[in-house]
C-alpha cells in the first residue's frame, strides 16, 4: 500500500471478525508506535494488549464500570459484550515521565501519534480497525482497575479482519491552511 493511499483514504471499520493480528504483525505495530515523534526519547505511552480471553476479562471490567459510573441499564447490559467486537484490543495510555523540557501536553501528543501509527500499520497489513474512546476511556474507576492511576487512557483501538470492503468516507472540503497575516 502506498503511503499516500493509505493516508488519502483511511477510513474507520467498525465490524470485526477473525483472524486478527498474527505476531509477524503485533511486532509491525510496535515498531510502528515506537517512530512517532517522542521528544527526549521518553516514550510516554504503554500499549496494553487484550486478545483472547482478556478481551472477556476486560469486558467485566466495563461492565463494572459502568454500574459504578451509573451510565444507565443499557450501558450496563451491553458493557460486557463491548471488548469482544473485534479479535483484538488495544488500549493506549500514556506513560507520563518527569521531563522539564517535555511537558505532560507534548508527552500526550506523543502517545496519540502512537495510537494513530498503530492503526495505519494495521490498515498497511490489510486489517480493518476503529479508534473507541467514550465514558469508559474517562473513567477513574476503570483507570484504578486496570493500575493506570493518573495515567490517561487515549484509545481503545479495535482491530480485526473486516468482514466487508471497508466504506471510505468522502474527502472533507476544508481549507485548514491559511496564511499568517501578522
Amino acid at each position: 500500500m502506498h503511503a499516500r493511499h493509505l493516508l488519502l483514504n483511511r477510513s474507520s471499520m467498525p465490524r470485526l471478525v477473525e483472524p486478527g493480528p498474527t505476531p509477524a504483525d503485533m511486532e509491525l505495530f510496535e515498531a510502528a508506535a515506537l517512530r512517532v515523534p517522542d521528544h527526549m526519547s521518553l516514550t510516554p505511552y504503554q500499549v496494553v494488549v487484550f486478545n483472547g480471553e482478556k478481551r472477556a476479562e476486560l469486558g467485566d471490567l466495563f461492565r463494572a464500570t459502568a454500574e459504578y459510573e451509573e451510565l444507565g441499564e443499557q450501558a450496563v447490559a451491553r458493557a460486557a459484550s463491548l471488548p469482544m467486537r473485534a479479535p483484538l484490543l488495544l488500549m493506549v495510555a500514556t506513560k507520563y515521565q518527569d521531563n522539564d523540557k517535555v511537558p505532560k501536553q507534548e508527552q500526550f501528543a506523543s502517545a496519540a501519534c502512537a495510537a494513530h501509527a498503530i492503526l495505519q500499520m494495521a490498515f498497511t497489513q490489510g486489517y480493518g480497525a476503529v479508534w473507541r474512546t467514550g465514558p469508559y476511556a474517562e473513567s477513574q474507576f476503570l483507570k484504578e482497575q486496570l493500575d493506570l492511576g493518573e495515567e490517561d487512557i487515549l484509545a481503545f483501538l479495535y482491530i480485526g479482519t473486516a468482514p466487508v470492503p471497508t466504506p471510505i468516507k468522502p474527502a472533507k472540503e476544508l481549507k485548514l491552511f491559511v496564511e499568517f497575516n501578522g
